[in-house]
């Protein structure tokens, strides 16, 4: 069983009602931590599976915030610890893909949305659980687990190749901030997800994309959300005490 701190307060989750993010929640929940659900439009079901983890006897609340918005990312952290506690873990899982295109056809709009949510998204929530986890504001320390893709390594070439830089973005600045912090008690790390059975590929426009990928991934099959929140997990707790600036690769040995 992962050991967690004494410490151990609220985990924001934020892109949390459906996918990686609803099972990271989950699985924090069934470890008795407090878990903030953050959402942008999916309403019912953040407030479902917040109804789901409070009836299974843990403590969770569904939060909306557009996290384009300075205003919103403070409104979610100053939320998320007033109802349930000091936010001491952060998991950033929202992300939008843009859809599927050649870099010939992408438009700027498409790119606005994607690092508005993808990068300044994270950053932003980053900086504030900086402010609030480091010791040199105060704080007791924490950890922080970005979710990228094993996209930002192979570049995503005819899908998504901007979707694949935005994630370059989050692995550099991942590794740049986990040395930023590392004596402050705050460990930065991120997971890279390869194909997972996710709506992801369904909303990209692709729905027969896992069947179509599968046969070219070493272990023949996609993985699961839980596999993916099983390791996010794992990084959030105090077993990998001497991991900070790490990007783990869940991807099946693609």
């Amino acid at each position: 069983m992962l050991v967690y701190s004494e410490q151990m307060s609220t985990i924001l989750v934020t892109g949390a009602s459906g996918g990686i993010g609803a099972e990271v929640a989950r699985l924090a929940s069934a470890r008795r931590v407090p878990v903030a659900i953050h959402f942008l439009q999916n309403k019912p079901a953040a407030e479902s599976l917040a109804k789901e983890i409070v009836a299974a006897g843990g403590r969770a609340l569904a939060i909306q915030a557009d996290l384009g918005k300075e205003h919103d990312v403070l409104r979610l952290f100053d939320t998320a610890a007033h109802e349930l506690g000091p936010v001491v873990g952060l998991v950033n899982s929202a992300g939008v893909v843009g859809g599927l295109t050649r870099v010939e056809n992408v438009t700027a709009a498409t790119l606005e949305e994607v690092f508005r949510v993808n990068v300044i998204g994270t950053i932003l929530c980053c900086r504030e659980a900086v402010k609030r986890m480091s010791t040199a504001h105060g704080g007791s320390g924490g950890s922080i687990v970005n979710v990228s893709s094993i996209a930002s390594r192979i570049g995503g070439a005819g899908e998504w190749v901007h979707y694949a830089a935005s994630k370059g973005a989050v692995d550099s600045f991942t590794l740049g901030l986990a040395r930023e912090v590392a004596t402050e008690g705050v460990r930065v790390n991120a997971v890279s997800p390869g194909i997972v059975e996710t709506d992801l590929h369904a909303k990209a426009g692709a729905p027969d994309r896992l069947k179509r990928m599968a046969p070219g991934i070493p272990m023949k099959r996609p993985g699961t959300p839980r596999e993916v929140a099983e390791t996010v997990l794992w990084l959030l707790s105090d077993a990998p005490a001497y991991i900070t600036g790490s990007i783990l690769e869940i991807g099946g040995g693609r």
